[in-house]
């Protein structure tokens, strides 16, 4: 099945918390219970967040009592408002919800025809996003040669997305062409996103694997073990700062220093033109018990102090270049960016 997907008013994802252990399906009937869905991951991944966001609006449409179209944007507002506030760092999760609430405040429509307008335009961005995840996953295939070892981090497969995965996506579309690749896939500590989800899906796809631990991988970068690094991205800022899951930043600085290519993939929509540089980025910080606690057990001293930020910038002299779905983008990207949004590229 799908990341997530919606129908007869219900929304139904995987519980990404759960994996890989058990394959859970949660149900979220209501937009208050799948605001908390993305604010404790049991769906994450950028793309994934901005579908989950739309879903988010279209339950509240669906489950307001509002009469008048007006009163029906009340409410959605009041829901706009409790999902944006839910992980500050994923700029798609801002972008789907602009861009359903736009829509539905430019739409002529009466109460009934808003409703069933902003269900359909939630049901529109998952769809896309799908389109969107095999157009770059075709796009960053051709980055990949015969014989590549290629290095991850975090998790950008179907999980992170509708379908189909962004980073991982183009790693497998590689291997479905018959390109014999192999992943080294980070655990990605606190959450060990590479550990539970990546490694899962990169086995249901046969692509061969070894998961190593975040600290190693500077020892298989040096040691001529890797050809390329593939990442997904969280925001993108205009010059081509990329904010992902803390420890890309290392990643990508080791992988510099050693000549091998690092190419961050992600849909158009993650890249944020308003922010100059990614030191504009806000960082999320969580929960002191990731990093305290490994399932529930202590693992720290009590009473110890604490940084968890869940992301880290990328500054883009590091970055070999950005992979989208309608090409890939060279340096310098403050200009090539640009030029990708008026169709230059």
């Amino acid at each position: 099945m799908r990341t997530i997907e919606m129908n007869n008013g219900v929304v139904r994802m995987i519980d990404q918390r759960k994996l890989p252990r058990q394959f859970e399906i949660v149900e979220c009937r209501d937009y208050r219970a799948l605001a908390e869905a993305i604010r404790n991951m049991t769906i994450r991944g950028a793309p994934a967040i901005g579908a989950a966001a739309a879903f988010g609006l279209a339950l509240a449409a669906l489950e307001s009592r509002a009469t008048t179209r007006e009163d029906l944007l009340r409410d959605l507002d009041t829901a706009e408002k409790i999902l944006r506030a839910t992980r500050p760092t994923a700029v798609n999760l801002m972008w789907a919800l602009d861009r359903v609430m736009n829509k539905a405040r430019a739409a002529k429509l009466d109460g009934n025809g808003l409703r069933d307008f902003v269900v359909q335009e939630a049901q529109t961005i998952a769809e896309e996003d799908v389109a969107i995840n095999t157009a770059m996953a075709k796009n960053g295939a051709t980055l990949i040669n015969d014989g590549d070892t290629i290095l991850h981090h975090c998790n950008t497969g179907p999980l992170a997305t509708v379908d189909v995965g962004t980073a991982l996506g183009c790693i497998i579309e590689a291997h479905r062409q018959g390109k014999k690749v192999h992943v080294l896939v980070d655990e990605t500590r606190p959450r060990l996103q590479g550990a539970r989800l990546t490694a899962w899906e990169l086995m249901q796809s046969g692509v061969p694997m070894t998961l190593i631990a975040d600290n190693a991988a500077g020892y298989y970068l040096r040691a001529g073990k890797v050809q390329k690094c593939f990442v997904g991205s969280d925001r993108v800022a205009a010059n081509g700062d990329v904010a992902n899951k803390i420890g890309t930043y290392k990643i990508a600085v080791v992988a510099h220093e050693n000549g091998i290519p690092f190419y961050a993939v992600m849909p158009t929509s993650t890249i944020d033109m308003t922010l100059p540089n990614g030191d504009l980025i806000p960082i999320e910080e969580r929960d002191a018990r990731e990093v305290t606690h490994i399932e529930g057990v202590p693992i720290a001293p009590e009473g110890v102090q604490v940084g968890n930020p869940a992301f880290d910038v990328t500054p883009n002299k590091y970055i070999t270049a950005l992979v989208t779905e309608r090409g890939v983008v060279y340096p310098p990207f403050d200009v090539n960016l640009a030029r990708l949004f008026v169709g230059q590229i």
